[in-house]
């Protein structure tokens, strides 16, 4: 077994989803992995501790995201992803989630030498909240938004050391590292209202595993839009944990037998109500 350390920001969502993506991507291209948070760092600089067979599994994670095709799945033959984005047939009934209606909703897949890494968080809203943040990216699916990500790690490739703070100008995103996302009447202005090509600094890597992350375990939502929790867990003895605690973690799930850390998200509209949201403020909450 293969042992991997990030240093992570726990009052980062978007950093927090990555630790749970890497650990999940792990799993998938590996076969198993065990994962846990580490906040014992005298420093004070929190760790996610991630653990997997016969390879590094950030390094690998790593080869496959800056090497994977992406392409688009549809059920609906008139429904199809942007023209440079492959789009490929799936029948109903093994379709991956419940019948998309827009294509910015189509599920992705990353592919390399066979292996593969599903993308569909922002279309999976049937029996929980999507998480979905990013809406109206000058037209962008979540397919497209993931493709433009990974040809930003591409090139320079994220080193091993500190991945999730590794920069790149990023003209859209899925708003999960609120390092880049404002509410221009906060920030005193838009880039967008500029005609000089500004753009934004964002983390695509934290995008990108944030997302596959966002998969399979979600923040709690509470009865506002704009309001959830997330939860990470560690283990006093120093073992990793099988990945479904930390799912449940994840979504703040009561009384696990293990340390854990709880924090609030607050979101607001950078636009228009009820269309995209960012982050502005995360606090930790006391457990009691």
């Amino acid at each position: 077994m293969k042992r991997a350390s990030v240093p992570v920001d726990l009052f980062n969502p978007g950093q927090v989803f990555a630790c749970f993506g890497l650990a999940e991507a792990a799993a998938q291209l590996l076969g198993e992995a065990r994962g846990a948070f580490d906040w014992s760092d005298a420093g004070g600089q929190a760790w996610f501790h991630v653990l997997a067979p016969d390879k590094d599994p950030l390094a690998h994670v790593l080869d496959f995201l800056t090497q994977a095709t992406v392409e688009v799945y549809t059920c609906d033959k008139e429904l199809v992803a942007e023209q440079e984005i492959q789009t490929r047939f799936r029948r109903d009934e093994t379709f991956p989630i419940a019948r998309p209606n827009s294509p910015a909703t189509l599920p992705a897949v990353a592919s390399l030498d066979g292996r593969e890494l599903w993308f569909q968080y922002w279309g999976d809203s049937t029996h929980r909240d999507n998480f979905k943040l990013w809406a109206g990216m000058a037209g962008m699916s979540g397919a497209k938004l993931l493709r433009n990500a990974l040809d930003l790690i591409s090139t320079p490739r994220p080193t091993t050391h500190d991945p999730f703070n590794q920069p790149s100008n990023q003209s859209g995103s899925f708003n999960l590292d609120w390092r880049r996302t404002y509410v221009p009447i906060d920030a005193g202005f838009s880039p967008n209202a500029h005609k000089s090509g500004m753009t934004t600094r964002g983390y695509p890597l934290v995008e990108i595993l944030g997302a596959y992350g966002l998969a399979h375990a979600r923040p709690r939502r509470h009865q506002s839009k704009l309001d959830y929790s997330y939860g990470v867990i560690c283990s006093p003895d120093g073992d990793l944990l099988p990945l479904p605690l930390l799912r449940a973690a994840l979504g703040v799930a009561p009384a696990l037998p293990f340390p854990q850390r709880h924090f609030r998200i607050t979101l607001d509209w950078p636009g228009k109500e009820n269309q995209a949201r960012c982050i502005t403020s995360v606090a930790e909450e006391t457990i009691r």
